[in-house]
């Protein structure tokens, strides 16, 4: 049986659109390294949020 891994001891990044952090989801596995943003909303930069 595959070893549980934690939610907090999961890699987590900044969002370059809103400034919040966000942690790795299993669909990012293969080029974890380009993202940048935390959901489509802000990487289609619509939100118009200034970062925190």
């Amino acid at each position: 049986m595959p070893k549980m891994v934690r939610k907090g001891d999961l890699p987590e990044k900044i969002c370059a659109a809103c400034g919040r952090p966000f942690s790795w989801r299993k669909k990012w596995a293969r080029d974890w390294d380009e993202v940048r943003y935390c959901s489509d909303r802000c990487r289609s930069g619509r939100q118009g949020a200034k970062p925190a």
